[in-house]
């Protein structure tokens, strides 16, 4: 049976869980299926996606698919970005300082606060009356 090399990274952010798969290729980003341009709309968020493979000039050799559900736009791209910035680190563990450096492999820990019960909100508080 021929091995295949598939360096696997989760990736978090928010409420967004990303799973990538690197493989030796050409530079071909999938997300969900779809290409890159057709799933993240804003120029930002696909820069945001690429930039772990562009610190570390590895964006023409390897191909990259991502499954990334939960959240919204910008806490997939950031989910995406951290887990590929985790899959490299599979790939080299010498591109440790490069990606450390730009802090891709720290994981954002802002979340939505959850409501508390017998309140109107996260950290709202019902209006007080002194009598």
């Amino acid at each position: 049976m021929a091995e295949v090399n598939e360096f696997l990274g989760t990736g978090r952010r928010k409420t967004a869980v990303a799973r990538v798969r690197l493989c030796s290729g050409t530079g071909k980003v999938t997300v969900n299926g779809r290409a890159l341009e057709n799933y993240f709309s804003l120029e930002e968020q696909r820069a945001a996606v690429l930039l772990p493979l562009v610190k570390t000039d590895s964006a023409n050799k390897f191909d990259v698919r991502i499954l990334v559900c939960g959240g919204g736009p910008a806490g997939q791209a950031g989910a995406v970005r951290h887990g590929i910035a985790r899959a490299l680190l599979k790939v080299d563990l010498n591109l440790r300082p490069i990606l450390k450096a730009e802090g891709l492999l720290t994981r954002d820990p802002r979340m939505k606060e959850r409501k508390k019960y017998g309140q109107p909100g996260a950290r709202k508080r019902f209006q007080f009356s002194k009598r």
